[in-house]
């Protein structure tokens, strides 16, 4: 294999005996704990905003691209709703097995870069007690999904590293084109993994035909999309605005990114082998070959930085991390200052930790106001009550308007709550002037009148000429959520034909 300056060595045959042994009970022990765990509040409080919004997607507005991201989560929800019919515990399945087998490929990931039992069983833990990773398996959304395909694409790269068997890379190719299919984002890895092999080796990489294919598979099964965000003027670029904008106002912004990707990486375990295992990828000599993943972290990190995107966009990087970090502890006494933290008891100390701030373990009651904290519990609760006020709202119309009479959520949440449990209470399918909820269409010409969830009056009076309050939401829960206050408003009179006033309601 290249080494760090790109000399071809002898590279390891697959069934090298030298390789450790898979460490198979422990693991499976660890990722069964995860699934057990996941299962036991899969249920809690009901379904999350984002997953409303797949189900409603899939099930009103089937595309093969919407505004914020492809096809794929809405049809996985779809599918899974279809199985388990009104089922959150049904949809909340498939992140739950993506977020047990993410365990086990972290510790195969230890295994090809050469770390035996000790090393698999430290990184299997803090993948299972990562706060980032276990709050993300507790919902159907795509930081669920892409931090999965992008830990098996490491490992099949990882494993190529080792072997170089070309299949494996086309594998990889596989493995991306099911992952741009929910996000885009994987591009920003292998971006980073070819720049890395070109500085660190194996240099090769880019030039594997196996890989090329593997790019064509990804490129064909994106076109779809592709054609569909061509078409609608690529709303997925205008995301971008919103997605630095949510950073700075909810995370810190860019200054923040690192220490939350960090921290997020799980205390203290997760935190400890994230950092550590970034300095042995770039630095030991035993990782020497497997080099182009500490460069690989360095690049993608400054590329969020500079884009101003997400700290969990980092989330599918831990894996490697942990792995490298494991690896040298195992084949080295820790310094005396710090080899306390890779134990049993700091372990045995995270995981009530890691449940209490990852998972909606609390009860209503105890939603603390903090965005992080509560963005999960408080994004699953409340959702019936909301459309509950709602429809109260729309039946106190008199019968003669409703004809014309739209409802519309202000979020693209809302919207996807109406969709999904308005049907039942009475109500007619929902408009929205967020994210995929525009592109599906404008209110009828005819429309007079429109129940309007969410938003501000000072606001809806710039595209109607009378607005009036009919409801607010109220759960009792004393802290600001989601679903806490939000007003329901009759809008009339409005100020311009649809067509026009539509495009001035939009936003992405």
């Amino acid at each position: 294999m290249d080494s760090a300056g790109g000399t071809e060595t002898a590279t390891t045959s697959t069934s090298d005996p030298t390789t450790p042994p898979f460490a198979r009970l422990p693991v499976s022990g660890i990722a069964a704990a995860v699934g057990v765990v996941l299962l036991a509040v899969s249920a809690k409080f009901g379904y999350f905003g984002d997953e409303l919004y797949f189900l409603a997607s899939a099930k009103h507005h089937p595309a093969w691209g919407y505004a914020d991201n492809p096809w794929l989560l809405p049809e996985l929800a779809r599918l899974a709703d279809a199985v388990f019919p009104g089922s959150v515990l049904g949809l909340r399945l498939l992140p739950l097995l993506l977020t047990s087998a993410g365990v086990v490929l972290a510790a195969l990931i230890v295994r090809e870069f050469g770390g035996g039992t000790r090393a698999q069983v430290l990184t299997a833990g803090a993948y299972a007690l990562s706060w980032q990773l276990l709050a993300s398996g507790h919902v159907l959304a795509t930081s669920t999904v892409d931090p999965f395909c992008w830990v098996l694409v490491s490992w099949l790269v990882a494993r190529w590293v080792r072997t170089r068997s070309d299949r494996l890379l086309l594998f990889a190719g596989l493995a991306t084109a099911v992952a741009m299919q929910g996000k885009f984002l994987i591009f920003v890895l292998w971006l980073a993994l070819v720049a890395g092999a070109l500085i660190a080796g194996p240099r090769t990489l880019p030039a594997r035909p196996a890989l090329w294919a593997g790019g064509a598979v990804t490129v064909l099964a994106t076109t779809p999309t592709l054609i569909w965000q061509a078409r609608h003027g690529w709303p997925y670029l205008l995301m971008q605005s919103v997605v630095t904008e949510q950073n700075d106002r909810l995370l810190g912004g860019a200054l923040a990114t690192v220490p939350l990707a960090v921290l997020m990486a799980g205390l203290l375990p997760g935190a400890f082998l994230a950092c550590h295992g970034l300095f042995q990828l770039l630095r030991a000599p035993e990782l020497r070959a497997y080099r182009l993943f500490g460069w690989a972290t360095v690049l993608a990190t400054a590329f969020f930085l500079v884009t101003a995107d997400r700290y969990y966009y980092l989330a599918g990087l831990y894996a490697v991390l942990f792995a490298a970090a494991a690896v040298r502890i195992e084949r080295r006494p820790p310094a005396r200052w710090w080899r306390w933290v890779p134990t049993w008891p700091v372990y045995l100390l995270a995981v009530p930790l890691a449940v209490y701030l990852a998972l909606p373990v609390r009860p209503a009651t105890g939603f603390t106001g903090i965005t992080m904290l509560d963005h999960v519990s408080g994004g699953s609760y409340g959702w019936p009550e909301l459309v509950d006020t709602a429809a109260a709202a729309y039946r106190e119309l008199p019968p003669r308007t409703r004809a014309d009479t739209v409802v519309m959520g202000d979020s693209y949440w809302q919207a996807g709550a109406l969709d999904v449990y308005g049907p039942e209470r009475g109500l007619p399918p929902a408009y929205g002037p967020e994210r995929g909820y525009w592109y599906a269409g404008a209110p009828p010409d005819t429309t007079k009148q429109v129940l309007y969830v969410g938003g501000e009056a000072s606001g809806l009076g710039r595209f109607f000429g009378e607005v009036r309050q009919a409801g607010v939401v109220r759960l009792g829960v004393g802290v600001p959520i989601a679903n806490e206050g939000v007003p329901v408003w009759v809008c009339t009179r409005p100020l311009a034909p649809w067509p026009a006033l539509w495009d001035r309601m939009h936003r992405p």
